[in-house]
C-alpha cells in the first residue's frame, strides 16, 4: 500500500483575534489617534459622495464607507519612509498614510483640526473634483491619489495593477539598506489577478519586505467572493506562496494595527514578505451614494448586520467605557470634521448662476487650464543638459568595425560599473553566458546583485521596474526575451509605467528602459515575432529608440539610461551577430534625443526606416541603382522624431517610401506616414509610399515565415517599381 505523508506549509497562517483586555491596555492617544483619523476620513467621503450626488464629482465616487478600519489601524503604524500603494476605492487608504505622516502620534480629537490636517483634506478635495490645485493637478481624481512627501506612491483605477509597482518600492527599500517597508492595498477582486499572483511569488523569492493587505469587502462590484473562488478565506493564498499571513477582521481597527505591528516585526526582522486579509465591508454601492441592497445583489439585513460591527462605532464605544472620552466629546468631534468639510467645500463651490436656490458649481479659477492637457505626457529633457552629445563625424577617425552583440554587454557593463543606480533585470540574465544572445555577458559575474534573473512573470517583473523607476533611486532595465512578451505585460507598460508621469501632474520621473528584442526570422514563429514599435509609437509617454550600428546602440542607450521618461531600445537578431562601425575602447558617448543618420545621400527618393531594415535597405538601393537618401530614423517616437531631417530630405526627393520589416496591422509606418503627409503635403508629387510585411504573424514554415516579413527582395521590387513609374513619368 503507499503512504501518505501529510504535508505543511512553510509559512504560517493563522486568525488574529483581541479582547477586551488587549482593548484595556491600548494607549489612550492610539485609540483617540485612530478616532480623529476614523472621523475624517467617513466624514471626508460622506461629503464626497454629497456632491457626487450634487453631480460636482465627473467620473466615479467610490468610496470606502464602512472599511476605513482597515486602512487605518495598519497605517497608523507606519513611518513617513514606509511607502503605501491602493486600489481605485482607495481614499481611506491615501488619508490614512496622508494623516499618519503629517502627525504620527495621533491628532487630538477634542481640539480644533490642525491647520495642515485642512490643508491636505482641501488639496485632496480638489483633486478628487479635478481641479488644478489637487494633488495631480486634478488628472488623477478620485482613483488615481498620490503624495510621495507622505509615502502614499500611488492609488491605481487597474484591479490589481499596482500590485507590482508597490514591489518596487520594496525592492528599493531593501537594496539602499533601509528598514522601511511597502504595503499594497488591494481588494478580494484583485486577489485572483495575474499581476497579483506573479508578485505573491516574485516578492517571496526575493524575500521583499512588502505587505499584501487584502481588503475583503466580500463583492467585487456585485458578485460575492464565493461565487469566483472555492477557498474565501483569501489569506490562504500567502502560505502557497511561503509567505506569512494572517487573517483578521477588518472592522476592528485594533486588530488591524496588532496584526499589521507583528507583520512589520516580520518584514523589519528581513524575513519577507506578508499578508494580512482584513475582513471589511464597503456600506454603499461600487460607486456613488446608494447600497447595494438597491441593486439587489445583497439584503438590507446583511447591510445591517455589517453596519452594526462599524469600525468607528467599535472605537468611540471603547472610549467611552474606558472614561478617556465622552459621548458628547465624540459627537463634538464629528461635528467640527463636519463643519471642516462644509467649509473647504465653500472654497470650492459658488451659487450657480440662474439655478435652483442652492444649487452649487464649482468657482471657475479652480478648473485646471485647457492648455495644460498635453503637459506632462513626457518629460522637457532638461536631465539631459549638461551632456555632450557627439555622433559618427566627432569620432570619424576612432570609428572601427566592432561585433554589435560585444557593444550591447559592453555598454551596459560599463553603465553597471559606473551607475550604482542601475539595475538589470530580466529572464535568464544572469546564467546562459548573457541570457539567450549575450546581451549580458560577464555581467552577473561582476554585479551579482544587480543582474538578476527573474521567474517567467512579465506582468510582476516589469511592473517592480516600474515601481523601481518611480521611487527614483534606482534606473531599472528590464529585459524582454521577445517582444511579443509586452502583450503579457501591456497593463504595467502601458496603463502604469507610460502613464504615470503625466496622470499624476506630469512632474514626476520615470527612468525606466526596456530592451525588447525583435526576433523576426528566426522561426520562432508568430508569438516570439513581432515588431512592437508601431504599438509603442501609439501610446503616450514612451520614447523609442531603434538602433542598426554598434555605435548606435551605445549612443543611444546612454542617452536613454540619463532620460527620466521610460524609453524602449529595440534590439534585432539579425543584428546581434553583425559587425559595424563602433568605437571598441568608448562606452560613454552619448547620441542626442531626436537626431537621425543619413545613411546616404539620394535626390530622387527618400527612404525612412529604422532597425535591421537599414542594412536591407541599403543594399536594395546598391542592387537597383535608386538615387535613394536612406534615412535611418534612430528615434522613433512622436517627441523624439528628427523632423528637420526627414523635411530636408523630402523637400529636396519629393517623394517617400517607409520601409519597415513588420507586419501590417503593427505597422509603424501607419501613422508616420499620415504625419509625413499632413506635415509635408506641399512638398510631396505622389502619396507617401510603405513597404511592409504581410498581415500574418510570421510562421514557424521557413517558406511561410520569409513570405511573412519585408527585407531585401521586397525593398529591390518596390524600387524598381518605383524607378519603372518615373521612367514612365
Amino acid at each position: 500500500m503507499p503512504a501518505e505523508h501529510r504535508l505543511e506549509a512553510k509559512a504560517a497562517w493563522s486568525e488574529f483575534v483581541v479582547t477586551q483586555d488587549d482593548w484595556d491596555a491600548a494607549a489612550p492617544d492610539l485609540l483617540t489617534g485612530m478616532l480623529s483619523q476614523l472621523v475624517l476620513i467617513r466624514t471626508f467621503e460622506e461629503y464626497v459622495l454629497e456632491l457626487a450626488a450634487d453631480g460636482l464629482i465627473h467620473g466615479p465616487a467610490h468610496s470606502s464607507i464602512g472599511q476605513e478600519g482597515g486602512a487605518v489601524g495598519a497605517c497608523f503604524a507606519l513611518t513617513t519612509q514606509d511607502t503605501v500603494n491602493g486600489s481605485h476605492r482607495g481614499h481611506h487608504q491615501f488619508l490614512a498614510k496622508v494623516l499618519a505622516h503629517l502627525h504620527p502620534k495621533g491628532i487630538d480629537p477634542t481640539k480644533p483640526f490642525p491647520e495642515d490636517v485642512e490643508a491636505v483634506l482641501l488639496r485632496s478635495l480638489r483633486e478628487i473634483c479635478g481641479l488644478d490645485r489637487g494633488f495631480s493637478h486634478g488628472r488623477g481624481g478620485s482613483m488615481h491619489l498620490q503624495w510621495h512627501e507622505a509615502g502614499a506612491i500611488g492609488t491605481n483605477a487597474i484591479v490589481g495593477g499596482g500590485v507590482p509597482l508597490a514591489a518596487g518600492s520594496a525592492w528599493a527599500h531593501k537594496r539602499s539598506g533601509t528598514d522601511a517597508v511597502a504595503f499594497t492595498f488591494f481588494g478580494d477582486g484583485a486577489i485572483n489577478i495575474g499581476s497579483t499572483l506573479e508578485t505573491l511569488n516574485l516578492a517571496a523569492a526575493w524575500s521583499l519586505p512588502l505587505c499584501f493587505f487584502v481588503e475583503n469587502n466580500q463583492y467585487a462590484v456585485s458578485t460575492h467572493v464565493s461565487e469566483v473562488t472555492a477557498e474565501p478565506r483569501l489569506s490562504g493564498r500567502g502560505p502557497g506562496f511561503g509567505i506569512r499571513s494572517w487573517k483578521v477582521d477588518g472592522m476592528d481597527p485594533l486588530a488591524v494595527y496588532l496584526t499589521t505591528q507583528q507583520a512589520l516585526g516580520h518584514m523589519r526582522r528581513g524575513d519577507g514578505p506578508t499578508l494580512i486579509e482584513a475582513d471589511v465591508y464597503r456600506y454603499f454601492h461600487q460607486n456613488g451614494p446608494f447600497a447595494g441592497s438597491a441593486f439587489r445583489y445583497r439584503t438590507k439585513e446583511e447591510e445591517a448586520q455589517w453596519r452594526a460591527r462599524d469600525p468607528l462605532d467599535t472605537v468611540v464605544r471603547h472610549l467611552v467605557r474606558r472614561r478617556i472620552l465622552t459621548k458628547k466629546a465624540v459627537a463634538d468631534t464629528v461635528a467640527r470634521a463636519k463643519a471642516l468639510m462644509s467649509g473647504l467645500g465653500d472654497v470650492l463651490m459658488e451659487a450657480r448662476p440662474g439655478g435652483k436656490p442652492g444649487e452649487r458649481r464649482i468657482v471657475p479659477s479652480e478648473w485646471p487650464d485647457p492648455a495644460f492637457v498635453d503637459e506632462g505626457v513626457r518629460g522637457d529633457l532638461s536631465e539631459l543638459a549638461g551632456i555632450e552629445f557627439t555622433d559618427t563625424e566627432d569620432h570619424a577617425g576612432e570609428l572601427t568595425e566592432v561585433k554589435f552583440i560585444g557593444a550591447v554587454a559592453g555598454v551596459m557593463g560599463r553603465r553597471l560599473e559606473t551607475d550604482p543606480r542601475v539595475v538589470v533585470m530580466g529572464e535568464d540574465v544572469h546564467r546562459l553566458n548573457g541570457g539567450t544572445n549575450g546581451a549580458t555577458r560577464g555581467l552577473s559575474e561582476d554585479f551579482p546583485d544587480r543582474v538578476i534573473g527573474t521567474p517567467i512573470s512579465e506582468n510582476a517583473f516589469t511592473g517592480l521596474g516600474g515601481g523601481l523607476a518611480l521611487d527614483g533611486r534606482y534606473r531599472p532595465v528590464v529585459e524582454f526575451m521577445y517582444a511579443d512578451f509586452m502583450w503579457v505585460a501591456a497593463d504595467q507598460l502601458f496603463n502604469q509605467i507610460g502613464k504615470a508621469r503625466h496622470m499624476f501632474g506630469g512632474e514626476g520621473k520615470v527612468p525606466f528602459v526596456l530592451r525588447s528584442k525583435v526576433a523576426t526570422g528566426t522561426g520562432y514563429g508568430s508569438q516570439h515575432s513581432m515588431d512592437p514599435a508601431g504599438v509603442f509609437a501609439t501610446a503616450a509617454g514612451w520614447r523609442i529608440v531603434a538602433p542598426s550600428t554598434p555605435f548606435d546602440y551605445v549612443g543611444l542607450m546612454n542617452t536613454a539610461l540619463a532620460c527620466d521618461d521610460p524609453v524602449v531600445v529595440l534590439e534585432h537578431v539579425d543584428l546581434y551577430n553583425s559587425t559595424g562601425p563602433g568605437l571598441p575602447d568608448n562606452y560613454d558617448h552619448h547620441l542626442p534625443v531626436g537626431k537621425a543618420a543619413v545613411r546616404r545621400e539620394g535626390a530622387a527618393l527618400t527612404v525612412l526606416t529604422y532597425l535591421a531594415m537599414t542594412p536591407a535597405v541599403l543594399d536594395a538601393v546598391a542592387q537597383t541603382g535608386v538615387d535613394a537618401e536612406v534615412v535611418d530614423l534612430r528615434w522613433l517616437d512622436r517627441a523624439s522624431l528628427d523632423w528637420d531631417t526627414i523635411s530636408r530630405s523630402v523637400m529636396k526627393t519629393n517623394h517617400v517610401l517607409i520601409a519597415e520589416q513588420g507586419a501590417l496591422g503593427t505597422s509603424y509606418g501607419g501613422w508616420l506616414a499620415d504625419e509625413v503627409q499632413r506635415r509635408l503635403f506641399d512638398w510631396l508629387d505622389a502619396p507617401v509610399e510603405r513597404l511592409t510585411g504581410g498581415e500574418a504573424s510570421p510562421s514557424i514554415s521557413k517558406v511561410l515565415e520569409r513570405a511573412a516579413f519585408a527585407s531585401t527582395d521586397e525593398v529591390v521590387a518596390k524600387l524598381s517599381e518605383f524607378a519603372r513609374e518615373q521612367n514612365h513619368g
